[in-house]
C-alpha cells in the first residue's frame, strides 16, 4: 500500500489545487448530439407509450408492427433488412403510417436519440421520391456538417437497391455550375440558403418533403433557426414538413409550431434513469491519497467490463489519467478540451472495447450510453454550484451510465471527508436506496462485488 501512497503525491497536489468550477460548458449541443449518434448501432427498446396530440380528433391514426404493412417497395425493404432492421421501433410504428399516408401530413415528433427517428423520416421521404424526375424532391436539414454526412450515409444505405440519387449541401461543396438533378439533398441551413436562394441551384417550389432533424440542436446554433424559416417560407403550401427533436422544451415547441404549421404532434418521452439495476457503494478514504489507493485496489481486484470514472474538473481528470498511466493502467480521457473528432474517436474505441476505462467529467454524464459499461466510479461526487452541495440530478445521470438495457451495474463513490459522507446520506434519503459501505483496502471485500 505504501508504494501507492508514494506514487500518488503529484496527483494529490494537482487535485488539492483544483479550482471547483462547472464542467462541459465549452461543448455544444451539436457535439453531444453527434457523439450520441456515433454510439447508436442499434435501437433502444423503450417501454414508454407514444403520446399523440392530434389537431383533428377525427383523423385516423394506426400503428404497424412490421415494415411489410407499410407496403414499401421491395427495394426499400431489401435495404432496410440489409441494414439490420427487423421491425419498427415505438416511434416508427406510430409515425410511419401517418408519414406515408395521403394526403401528406405535417408532423412534429420528439423521441430520444437511438429510437429510430432518422430511419422514420428517411424511409417515409424515400417512399415519396419519383426517380423519373431529375430534380430535388426531398430537402433534409441537419444542424452540423457531421450530422448531415451521417444522415446521408444512412439514407444511401437505405436506398441502396433503389435508383435514388443524393447530394451533400455542406461546407467544402463547390457551388454547382448548373441546377442540380439529385433527388434528395441533405445539408446545413446556411449552405442550403446559399444554394437555393442565392445561386438558384434548385427550385424550392418543387420540394415535396421538407425535414428538420435535431431541432433542439438547430435552434441552439446561431442563425440556423432563422435560415430554416427562410427556406420554409419558399416552399409550396402542400409540401410535407417534418420536425424531429430529442428534447421538447418550451423553446423547441415554439420554434416547431412556427415552422411546421398544422402539425400532428407525437412524443416518446425519454425513460428516466433507473437505480433498480445498480448496486451503489461508498468507500471511506482518509484523504486524496487514500482515494487513489482505493481506486487502484478496485482496478487490481474487480473483474469489470467498461468503466466510467467521473472527476469534477478537467484538470483533476487529466491529472488522474496521467498518474494511472504512469502506474501501468490503460485508460482514456474525454473532456471539453478535446475536439469533437477526438472525442468521437475515443468513444468509438471505448464502445468497441479497445479501451476499458474512460475518465471524464460531467460532459459524459447525460445520454452517452455504452451497453458494456458495468461500473461507474465517482472519484469526485457531483456538486451543485448554486449551493455547493450534492447535485442529485447529475449523480443520477452519472451512475445511470451503467445498468443500461436491463443489465446489472455498480456505482462506487469515493468519500474523503465528513462533508462528502454527509452527501452520501443525502443521496440515500433523496432516492430512497441504500448505499453500502465497501472496504476497498480489503481484497476479500472487493472480490464480493464482482459484476455478473
Amino acid at each position: 500500500m505504501e508504494s501507492w501512497a508514494n506514487k500518488s503525491e503529484e496527483l494529490i497536489e494537482e487535485i488539492k489545487n483544483v479550482e471547483i468550477q462547472p464542467e462541459g460548458e465549452d461543448v455544444t449541443k451539436a457535439d453531444l448530439s453527434y457523439m450520441k449518434k456515433i454510439l447508436r448501432t442499434h435501437l433502444i427498446e423503450s417501454k414508454n407509450n407514444v403520446e399523440v396530440f392530434r389537431k383533428d380528433p377525427k383523423s385516423p391514426l394506426y400503428s404497424v408492427k412490421s415494415f411489410e404493412e407499410l407496403r414499401l417497395s421491395d427495394e426499400l425493404l431489401k435495404g432496410l433488412y440489409e441494414m439490420g432492421f427487423q421491425k419498427p421501433s415505438k416511434i416508427q410504428e406510430t409515425v410511419l403510417p401517418v408519414l406515408i399516408a395521403n394526403p401528406p401530413t405535417n408532423i412534429i415528433a420528439q423521441s430520444q436519440s437511438g429510437t429510430g427517428k432518422t430511419a422514420a423520416f428517411l424511409l417515409s421521404s424515400l417512399k415519396r421520391v419519383n426517380i423519373e424526375l431529375e430534380y430535388p424532391q426531398v430537402l433534409i436539414l441537419s444542424p452540423t456538417f457531421e450530422l448531415a454526412l451521417q444522415t446521408a450515409e444512412v439514407a444511401k444505405k437505405m436506398a441502396k437497391f433503389t435508383k435514388t440519387t443524393f447530394r451533400h449541401v455542406v461546407k467544402g461543396e463547390a457551388r454547382p455550375p448548373q441546377r442540380i438533378k439529385e433527388h434528395v439533398i441533405i445539408g446545413t441551413p446556411g449552405k442550403m440558403v446559399d444554394w437555393a436562394l442565392r445561386f438558384r441551384a434548385f427550385d424550392l417550389k418543387k420540394i415535396n418533403v421538407f425535414i428538420l432533424d435535431e431541432a433542439d440542436v438547430m435552434i441552439d446554433t446561431q442563425g440556423h433557426g432563422t435560415q430554416s424559416i427562410k427556406l420554409q417560407k419558399e416552399l409550396r403550401s402542400n409540401c410535407q414538413m417534418m420536425l424531429f427533436s430529442a428534447t421538447y422544451d418550451e423553446e423547441v415547441m415554439k420554434f416547431a409550431e412556427t415552422i411546421i404549421p398544422d402539425a400532428l404532434i407525437i412524443q416518446l418521452k425519454r425513460e428516466e434513469e433507473s437505480l433498480e439495476n445498480i448496486t451503489q457503494y461508498y468507500v471511506v478514504c482518509k484523504d486524496e491519497n487514500d482515494k487513489y489507493i482505493a481506486l487502484a485496489n478496485i482496478f487490481g481486484t474487480v473483474s469489470i467490463g467498461q468503466t466510467f470514472i467521473f472527476c469534477h474538473t478537467k484538470r483533476s481528470a487529466n491529472a488522474l489519467k496521467t498518474k494511472l498511466e504512469g502506474d501501468g493502467h490503460a485508460v482514456s480521457l474525454i473532456t471539453g478540451d478535446l475536439s469533437v473528432e477526438e472525442r468521437t474517436d475515443i468513444l468509438k474505441r471505448f464502445k468497441n472495447g479497445d479501451e476499458r476505462v474512460l475518465i471524464t467529467t460531467n460532459l459524459m454524464a447525460r445520454g452517452i450510453d455504452v451497453e458494456q459499461v458495468t461500473v461507474v466510479i465517482n472519484y469526485d461526487l457531483p456538486i451543485n454550484m448554486a449551493n455547493k452541495d450534492i447535485d442529485f440530478e447529475t449523480y443520477l445521470h452519472r451512475i445511470g451510465r451503467t445498468g443500461r438495457f436491463g443489465k446489472s451495474g455498480l456505482a462506487i463513490n469515493l468519500i474523503d471527508s465528513d462533508r462528502t459522507m454527509g452527501m452520501i446520506r443525502k443521496l440515500e434519503d433523496h432516492f430512497g436506496r441504500k448505499i453500502v459501505k465497501l472496504d476497498a483496502f480489503n481484497v476479500d471485500e472487493i472480490e464480493k462485488i464482482q459484476v455478473d
